[in-house]
Order: structure tokens, then sequence, then C-alpha cells
């Protein structure tokens, strides 16, 4: 699974993200604790971490043609350097509350073109497929691990070192991502050139049927992170310690590492396409075996379980990829990156009204698992019927 990193563009790829996502998440708990501090208002803590959310879906379907129309090392290294700049002014002692959120927003905005072209790059860099892979299962598990690290520790670096400085390290770990992607990454011409334009991805994606049954593929985990969302309830539900609340949001993520690990070092990537429809439906119905109103430990395992076979993501991100032309893969990964996250917003955002509706995490979650269990079947069929044209050559 490590073949990927003998590759020196991509292990400078994979460290860069490394870093910056290792500040990002320091970022969220620094700004949580500051904002709440100052403000005592639990309304304004989740205005501002909906910012590290809310701005990135415009800049995702409105700024990610950057990536196809100038060189991505340029783009890269530029939207890094600008989001050290910006969080490094957040960083400074007194910063009024407005400000912070006007830097919030532009920190956001400039992380969309930056993501467009790493996931281009690599592309690039990879031109087997298998190896290509391989290099998305890293990635994720590194996702994944730096969640959990965030979850794990956060909180206690920032009471330990203060929020200044913590913003001042997610500062530094972008001028670090902007240095070392402009000195050992190969500078590539622009994929698209000016005929990259607003939406001209978005159009193309829309027309390719294969393409947008794997968009309904991810969309789908918009139902699966509905527990992530509903820890705080679920903790409470089952009579667990406070405590519970980190292990069940860590439960998720920790089986995702172990199911990318696994299917990246059993599994080809024929394999891994063929299964894509029933992962999917498993790690939904899975959360559907909440009606059986499990005990914390069997609540942890399904959760766990749901996570290792949600690592199907992967193999759809990675081969939506490797379908959309190079010219058209910074606007294409935007476009699937937003509708994801929006999938994702949507999806925490209706479970906690059935939570609240019903009285019940447990029964918003299981009622999650079977709407995507329904939404699933169907999708799963399409996909099938997609994948045998595709290897037709249809």
């Amino acid at each position: 699974m490590t073949a990927p990193l003998r590759n020196v563009e991509y292990r400078v790829l994979w460290a860069a993200e490394a870093i910056s996502s290792a500040g990002d998440q320091l970022a969220k708990v620094a700004l949580s604790i500051l904002v709440y501090h100052r403000t005592g208002s639990a309304l304004w803590a989740a205005v501002v971490y909906a910012l590290t959310f809310l701005p990135a879906l415009a800049g995702g379907l409105g700024l990610s043609f950057l990536a196809d129309r100038y060189p991505r090392r340029a783009v890269l290294s530029a939207s890094a350097a600008a989001q050290a700049v910006l969080v490094g002014l957040m960083s400074l002692p007194g910063m009024p509350l407005v400000a912070l959120c006007l830097l919030l927003v532009a920190v956001q905005l400039a992380a969309s073109p930056a993501n467009a072209a790493q996931n281009a790059i690599t592309r690039e860099v990879f031109t087997d497929d298998q190896l290509y892979l391989r290099s998305q299962d890293l990635r994720g598990i590194t996702t994944n691990t730096v969640q959990l690290l965030g979850l794990a520790g956060g909180g206690v670096l920032v009471t330990a070192v203060g929020t200044s400085w913590a913003l001042a390290i997610d500062a530094v770990s972008f001028a670090v991502a902007a240095v070392i992607v402009r000195v050992w990454v190969r500078d590539r011409p622009a994929a698209g050139g000016d005929h990259s334009t607003w939406f001209s991805a978005t159009r193309w994606v829309f027309g390719q049927r294969k393409l947008r049954v794997l968009i309904a593929l991810s969309w789908l985990v918009g139902l699966a992170v509905v527990p992530e969302g509903l820890a705080a309830p679920l903790a409470q539900q089952l009579n667990a310690p406070s405590a519970a609340v980190g292990w069940l949001l860590a439960a998720d993520p920790l089986g995702f590492v172990a199911g990318a690990y696994l299917l990246s070092k059993f599994a080809s990537a024929e394999v891994r396409q063929r299964l894509l429809g029933v992962l999917a439906t498993t790690s939904l119905a899975l959360l559907a075996l909440f009606l059986l109103q499990p005990n914390l430990v069997i609540a942890l395992v399904l959760l766990a379980l749901a996570g290792a076979m949600g690592a199907y993501i992967i193999t759809v991100t990675a081969t939506f990829s490797t379908w959309v032309p190079n010219e058209l893969r910074g606007g294409a990964g935007g476009l699937y990156r937003t509708g994801l996250r929006v999938a994702q917003g949507i999806g925490v955002a209706l479970g906690g009204v059935v939570a609240q509706a019903t009285g019940s995490a447990m029964t918003a979650i299981a009622l999650a698992g079977l709407a995507g269990v329904a939404l699933a079947i169907p999708t799963a069929f399409s996909w099938t019927r997609v994948r045998h044209a595709v290897a037709a050559g249809a």
C-alpha cells in the first residue's frame, strides 16, 4: 500500500496535505473555543464552525476550474500561501470577531482551487490505475487518522498552547505546504487553458451517465454520516458516560481506516469496482440495525463496521477522477466534492430533525439506514449496468 510513496512528487503532495489537514483540525478546535470564550454564545460558536463548511461549497463550484485554467502547481502553492497569510492574520490576539469570520470565509474559498489542483496533479503523477487507487487509499487513511488525532488531542493542545498559537501553527502548516509543493512538484502546463470556464466541467459531467451514477453513489454518504451529528444525544440515550461521545465520533473514522487498508491490501481495482454497490448498501444496512436498540459496545461495533464498508468512497472518487478528461479534472473534482459535502450537510441536518421529532437518536440513525438501503439498491443495479457498458467499450 505504501508503493505510491516511492514517487517523490506524490510524497510531497501527500505530506503537504497531511501537514495542512493536521493544522486545520487544530484550527477548528481553536476557533470554536476562542469564539465561545469571547461571546459565551453556543450559537456564535456554531455559526463560526459552519463557516468552515459553507464557503467551500461555493468555492468548489465556482473556483475549482482555476485548477484547469492555470498550471496546477502554481494554483496549489499560491492557494496554500494565501491561506497561510489569512490564518496568520486570524492568529493575531484581539482580532475582532467579524474580521475573524471574514478571514475564515476567505480561507475556505482559497481551499477550493487547492483541493482541485491536488487531486488533478495526483492523477497526472500516476498514469497506472492500480497505483493511483493505492495513492488514494493512503490519502484516505491519512485524512481519517488526522481526524482521529484531532478528536483525541485537539482540545488538549489548544488548552496547552492557547488559541492564538494554535492558529499560528495552522498558518505555518500552510506555509510549509506552499514551499515544498513549489520546490518538489514538477511544473506542468495548464491542462485546460482558456477553454476552462465556470461550470464547463459541470455541464460535461452531468451529460455522462456513468459519472452521474458515481455521483449518486457518493451522495449515499450523506445518510451514512447521520450518526456523526447525533453522537451526543446517542451517548445520552445509551446511558453512557460523557467520554462516550468521543468514542462514538471516533468509531466511524477508525473503521474507515481499517476498511481502506484491507481493500488496498487484498482487492484489485477491478474487484473493488465490482463491490461498490454491495459495500455502499451494507454500510447503510448496518445503521438500520440500530432499530434493535443496541448497547454502547454493539453501537460502537456497528459504527466501526459501517465506517469500514464506507471506505468504498475511495474507489468511487478515484474512478470518477479517472473517467474525467485531464483538461476538466479540476472543475469536475470541485463539483464532486461539493455534492458530497452538501449531501453530508443535508444528511446531518435531517438526522437532527428526525431525532428531535421522534425523541430518539437511535430511531433517526435507523431510519437513515433504511432510507439509505432503499436508495442504494437501485443505485447499485445502475452501477452494475454502467460498469458492464464501460467494460464493453460502450
